[in-house]
């Protein structure tokens, strides 16, 4: 395939040093255009910063994943911190969002600390116009639209997405983007979230290193992939392949800009 791809969601900071540099020697030779690399904590931000400063097609987002022990006030300072200092450089407020697989693990798990923390990533996210990259799956993503409807804040990525059909609705009534990961290749609920979902409102993504299944089996997680995806999205969509192509790497340029 030569037509031209966007890694939505990846985490190119937690990949070895020896794949980053793999990585980002192929990006021409599979026409990989840039790379929404996106952060989990303060020193996953500070390593992809310093990768968008080594290439500039590697595009940082600062956030901090939710699906792990919160901050203590002193790290939190640290983050906003490097987000105020760095907001002319990076791209997006992410990944942020709520501990849905960690609540699961944790049921005790209290829950609101990790909702404030969402709606000041949110405040921030509205002060800098910056897009924010949601980790919202099902019941979640209803509290991540409640806040997001608070502020009348409309520039959302909810990345590899799962949910109910009204909470599907709602974000599609919101105009909030998803980004679909190589699974839909072989997983029913991501194939029929992309029947239903608007092409203009999808991106795609690997979310990497994650690994996945199928004919990805024990591979390195790598934004190739995505043209495997796009062929699939084609197929459930009904849509030609190279309108496929242009019309996600379009929605890419206009959320993230270019």
């Amino acid at each position: 395939m030569t037509q031209r791809i966007i890694d939505a969601h990846v985490h190119l900071d937690m990949y070895s040093d020896k794949a980053q540099e793999q990585i980002l020697k192929e990006l021409n030779t599979f026409h990989i255009d840039h790379l929404i690399s996106v952060s989990n904590h303060v020193s996953s931000a500070r390593t992809n910063l310093q990768l968008a400063h080594q290439n500039q097609r590697v595009k940082p987002a600062i956030g901090f994943h939710p699906e792990q022990k919160l901050p203590d006030e002193e790290e939190l300072q640290q983050l906003f911190s490097l987000i105020d200092r760095n907001k002319e450089d990076i791209t997006a407020i992410g990944e942020v969002g709520l501990p849905y697989y960690l609540r699961k693990d944790a049921p005790s798990l209290k829950l609101q600390p990790y909702v404030d923390l969402l709606e000041h990533f949110i405040q921030i996210a509205v002060k800098l116009n910056k897009p924010i990259i949601l980790h919202a799956i099902y019941e979640d993503a209803d509290l991540a639209c409640d806040l997001l409807e608070k502020y009348d804040f409309h520039k959302a990525h909810f990345h590899w997405f799962k949910g109910s059909p009204a909470t599907i609705q709602r974000m599609m009534n919101n105009q909030y983007f998803i980004s679909v990961t190589p699974d839909c290749l072989y997983e029913s609920e991501i194939q029929q979230l992309i029947e239903q979902y608007p092409l203009r409102l999808m991106m795609v993504e690997t979310d990497g290193p994650w690994p996945f299944e199928g004919i990805f089996k024990d591979k390195l997680t790598h934004p190739k992939m995505i043209h495997q995806s796009m062929m699939t999205i084609s197929k459930l969509k009904g849509v030609a392949l190279d309108e496929v192509y242009q019309q996600l790497y379009q929605n890419t340029i206009r959320f993230y800009g270019d």
